[in-house]
């Protein structure tokens, strides 16, 4: 899906963020809102040769994996006019570029009973990307991320902000995939700075 088959004809677009876009977006936006989408799980099965690792070691950064019977939480942010196209720009480089993401619309479902579901703009890592890393175990994931660093900064930072978000923004939420490797993570770091 091409930027300017998205924005044909619309006078706001929404986003929808399920990793680092929760707590740095980067661009304008009128109004952000908490809330999911169904279908996907939230996977750290995508690897990171900029933001959060290089070409020697691949960081680990998470991805969307079709599954009918979960949803995943994150932020959905609403641009609208000269918006639009300064966040597609921006985004289709950050996500597309250097992640080798791809777009699709997902239908997002606002917290709260009273908010009806919008449709929403995401970019999913796929498998037949060349740094797709696919699954792994906690520990190996963990392992992964405590050592790496890119151009963003750590890739650890990114594991613990996010774990950080779905913790205090989505108490209710279990991320069963998220929290084990953050506690894989948490507890390789004694290991890795030894006494």
């Amino acid at each position: 899906m091409k930027p300017q088959d998205i924005l044909s004809g619309k006078n706001s677009l929404w986003i929808f963020g399920y990793g680092s876009l929760v707590w740095k977006p980067d661009f304008k936006y009128k109004r952000s809102k908490i809330g999911y989408i169904t279908g996907y799980k939230r996977r750290f099965w995508h690897g990171d040769n900029f933001h959060r690792g290089d070409d020697e070691m691949l960081g680990r950064v998470v991805t969307l994996i079709e599954d009918d019977d979960v949803c995943t939480w994150g932020v959905a942010f609403e641009v609208i006019g000269a918006q639009m196209e300064e966040c597609l720009k921006y985004l289709n480089v950050r996500e597309a570029v250097r992640g080798g993401y791809v777009t699709k619309v997902v239908e997002f479902f606002p917290r709260g009973q009273e908010e009806s579901p919008v449709p929403a703009l995401v970019y999913i890592a796929t498998a037949d990307n060349p740094i797709y890393l696919g699954p792994a175990t906690a520990e190996e994931i963990a392992a992964q991320i405590i050592v790496c660093k890119g151009k963003s900064g750590h890739n650890i930072e990114y594991l613990l902000r996010l774990a950080e978000f779905m913790r205090t923004t989505c108490p209710d939420v279990e991320d069963t995939h998220l929290f084990s490797i953050e506690a894989a993570a948490v507890a390789l770091l004694p290991m890795l700075l030894g006494p």
